[in-house]
């Protein structure tokens, strides 16, 4: 008794709720102003969307929210943690190791540990903002600040370091994805090359109206799929639930998941995975 006890106690608390109750949805309602983050300039609106109970691997935060005009996060390290800032509009300027440059969303540039980061908005409109962190060690956050805003720094035209676009041009075609119906776009924008912790990938994924990704799971990944746009269902382990702009659906190890455009226009995701074991990455198809 004691032992089943112990490990329902360690499951996830996503794990014991029920589908539409694990999915996160942003709402602005809920954002909270925080001020001088990492002794950034202004202010920054915020939602913890999943914390580091919600996955059994690393998966420290998803944080979504709002970068104000004139608003940032401060210069910082990590030392055994990888963050990675998204802008999903307009512009801000991304510093990646004291050296930093100016990206138009959709757009994001990962801090990989033992580097610096920030971020600042220098335009007079809001930036929709959202922040990924991944530890080495599970539930572990730590961070350095370095007293700088970063307001002024110098910019410069190609960015020295690296970055992601979520450019619908540059996806390719999918047909019957794991036996789902119609062409969907895929690309792998990070491998799991550019990450020193279990942080294995980020895809962007897009659903035409009508089609379907097909029943599939990992053994030894776990994901989250943030709609970036759109309307859908998803299906978990055989329960079903809508999905819509600004959700993030939990996918857990061996969960069989399926996903489909229910609405008009695009359903467009952007995917997280987090190995077990650093490298070991797989997918089944279940039909």
């Amino acid at each position: 008794m004691r032992l089943a006890l112990a490990l329902f106690v360690m499951l996830p608390l996503a794990a014991r709720e029920p589908l539409a109750q694990r999915i996160a949805h942003t709402d602005p309602s809920k954002y909270q102003e925080v001020k001088h983050v990492h002794d950034g300039a202004g202010s920054l609106l915020i939602q913890e969307l999943f914390s580091r109970d919600t996955l059994n691997t690393n998966l420290i935060f998803l944080h979504r929210g709002v970068l104000p005009p004139k608003g940032g996060i401060g210069h910082h390290y990590h030392n055994h943690m990888e963050e990675m800032f998204v802008i999903f509009d307009n512009e801000a300027e991304f510093t990646i190791d004291g050296r930093t440059s100016r990206l138009a969303g959709p757009a994001a540039a990962p801090c990989r540990m033992g580097r610096s980061h920030a971020i600042y908005n220098p335009t007079d409109r809001p930036t929709e903002w959202m922040n990924i962190a991944v530890g080495s060690i599970k539930g572990k956050y730590d961070n350095f600040d370095l007293g700088d805003d970063r307001v002024g720094a110098p910019l410069e035209p190609r960015p020295p370091f690296i970055t992601m676009r979520l450019d619908k041009s540059l996806l390719q075609p999918l047909d019957g994805s794991y036996g789902g119906h119609g062409t969907v776009r895929y690309r792998r924008v990070l491998p799991p090359e550019v990450f020193f912790t279990n942080w294995s990938y980020v895809d962007h994924l897009v659903l035409p109206e009508g089609t379907s990704v097909g029943r599939h799971r990992h053994e030894g990944v776990e994901e989250f799929y943030y709609v970036v746009s759109g309307e859908g269902t998803a299906r978990i382990d055989g329960e079903s639930a809508p999905i819509r702009k600004g959700d993030a659906v939990p996918i857990l190890f061996s969960e069989v998941h399926s996903f489909e455009n229910t609405g008009r226009g695009d359903l467009e995701f952007m995917i997280v995975g987090i190995a077990r074991v650093k490298w070991a990455l797989d997918t089944e198809q279940v039909k």
